[in-house]
């Protein structure tokens, strides 16, 4: 079985309830949540006019291949009501899929391991909760998280 780092969040509606939506209607897709982090809140990251976000890591294990557990988590954003209006805009539900076992590919669909997730407090504070020792490129998330360590990221 596979271990994939996920990356879930939103900023419109009971954001942390529908997260944990989110986790459950994953489980039932067989991607089952073996570590969830802490709930942050976090400013807009891309475009900054809109409402804070609440992010969350989560760990799965899955029988899924990538580019299925990638198919299955934009399913979930769209049976949760998510629609894409505009790139980095306000959410109902986000869920990245960050990193998968030691995979690394470059599709048009999918970047393992996510090609911004080493830019991004929001990624990688919840995700060093969680798999400190994950690597993204070549260093750990802990590693990668100390940078972000005075952003206004807060725990929830």
């Amino acid at each position: 079985m596979a271990r994939a780092a996920l990356s879930l969040g939103g900023n419109i509606g009971d954001v942390r309830a529908t997260i944990a939506d989110a986790l459950r209607h994953l489980e039932a897709t067989g991607a089952r949540v073996v570590a969830r982090s802490s709930d942050y809140r976090t400013r807009p990251w891309g475009k900054t006019d809109q409402p804070d976000f609440t992010n969350v890591s989560a760990v799965v294990e899955t029988v899924h291949p990538p580019l299925k557990l990638l198919e299955i988590c934009l399913d979930v954003e769209r049976q949760l009501g998510r629609v894409r209006h505009e790139r980095w805009g306000p959410r109902l539900i986000d869920i990245d899929l960050i990193a998968y076992d030691n995979v690394r590919m470059d599709t048009p669909e999918l970047t393992l391991p996510h090609r911004h997730a080493h830019e991004r407090g929001f990624v990688l504070i919840p995700l060093a909760e969680i798999a400190p020792d994950l690597l993204i490129g070549d260093r750990t998330v802990a590693d990668l998280a100390a940078r972000f360590a005075n952003d206004p990221i807060e725990k929830l």
